[in-house]
């Protein structure tokens, strides 16, 4: 299983993937990129199974990225994993097409309940 992280801050990123059930951690091939451009670009070059994704980076925004890749793939899953819990990007990242939204303060729960919804543990 491959999986990619997408976030600018490499503690935010640490965090998540220290987070993911053991058994998942540990089957799990994971690739890592900074701003929406990498996560492209590591899309395309790794087909992951699930993607975590930061809307707030560099370069280009998590949402750019999101669009930019479900207009070439709907079922890739994935999960949007910000600190901005405002109503209107919930809604905005999952109007673009985002299986899910986790609210960064509230990381180690809604991980673990996105994770079981889309079937991963």
């Amino acid at each position: 299983m491959k999986m990619l992280v997408v976030d600018d801050s490499r503690m935010a990123r640490r965090i998540l993937i220290g987070m993911l059930p053991e058994p998942l951690r540990e089957r799990a091939d994971i690739h890592q990129g900074v701003n929406g451009e990498e996560a492209i670009s590591l899309w395309r070059e790794q087909q992951p199974d699930l993607i975590f994704l930061d809307l707030t980076m560099p370069v280009m925004s998590g949402f750019d990225a999101l669009v930019a890749i479900r207009e070439q793939d709907q079922n890739t899953p994935i999960l949007v994993v910000s600190a901005d819990i405002q109503a209107r990007a919930v809604e905005k990242v999952m109007a673009g097409g985002a299986n899910g939204f986790i609210d960064k303060s509230k990381l180690e729960a809604q991980l673990h309940d996105n994770l079981q919804r889309l079937g991963f543990v």
